[in-house]
């Protein structure tokens, strides 16, 4: 992991959610998004922690090194773990930052907990349904299949980073990898997958925490990255900022630090200052 302290797990009515915290200062806590773990944080969260934040990264239920006994997987059930570890860690307002699914919870953490929400950032967010076609519901469905599942999901994480290529994608793919392999954790992570954003997108207009939408530019989940960019920032209720980040996929965090954490780092900064 590299800047993490070690693993501790925050228990929860149907299983425990692994997470670590390293740092001192406001809170900020970094939600991954789906098939992903938390070491996806691997470079912003050691730039939080010396910008002064005290940063927690999770991993999704299901996912890393979190339980597979939960019934429930979707974008509410990630909120709720978040405001459990707000809790638990009694620290808020906190920052929730969130990449793709991760950026639905704090769309719906801040939405529903505004007191003790003061900014959140959004990285590569889904917070609406995508309109795939027949062909890639067809190829979903075939790579969630056995026995091609992990090798296929792997290929598949990687072809997200288009642009530029994190030189530690490999140690990353790894952790997924070993993730995966888990007992329960293929059937969870499967589940993960059909969640909706049906519930999310009208949540957005209830946002009234300092928003920053940070988008990788050539993200293959979208059609028009910096359209998707802007459909959010137009969605949302408070004060929004858009970052299209050049030579990025989906994971604009691990793929440009060089461009994202001071980016991240700054927007924090004055979004306390103003607060």
């Amino acid at each position: 992991m590299g800047h993490s302290s070690k693993t501790l797990f925050l228990d929860r009515p149907e299983g425990r959610l692994a997470y670590d915290v390293s740092g001192d200062g406001p809170l900020v806590v970094c939600v991954p998004g789906m098939v992903d773990v938390r070491s996806s944080y691997r470079h912003l969260a050691p730039a939080l922690v010396e910008a002064g934040y005290r940063v927690a990264t999770m991993d999704l239920r299901g996912h890393g090194e979190s339980d597979t006994t939960f019934s429930a997987y979707d974008d509410q059930a990630a909120a709720s773990d978040v405001l459990a570890l707000i809790g638990h860690l009694d620290q808020s307002p906190a920052v929730v930052v969130g990449n793709s699914m991760g950026a639905a919870a704090a769309t719906l953490v801040a939405a529903d907990e505004p007191g003790l929400i003061e900014a959140i950032v959004m990285l590569g967010p889904f917070v609406r349904n995508p309109p795939t076609t027949w062909f890639q519901r067809a190829m979903m469905w075939l790579m969630l299949r056995r026995p091609w599942g992990v090798p296929a999901v792997a290929a598949f994480y990687r072809s997200l980073n288009a642009g530029v290529t994190p030189p530690d994608l490999g140690d990353h793919l790894q952790r997924i990898r070993a993730a995966l392999r888990r007992p329960g954790a293929w059937a969870a992570v499967v589940r993960t997958t059909k969640t909706s954003h049906a519930q999310v997108t009208p949540r957005l207009a209830h946002v009234m925490a300092p928003t920053l939408v940070v988008m990788g530019e050539r993200d293959p989940d979208f059609a028009d990255p910096a359209a998707e960019a802007r459909f959010i920032a137009d969605a949302l209720g408070g004060p929004t900022e858009i970052d299209v980040v050049p030579d990025a996929g989906h994971y604009p965090q691990a793929q440009r630090p060089d461009l994202v954490n001071p980016r991240v780092v700054g927007f924090l900064d004055q979004a306390r200052r103003h607060a």
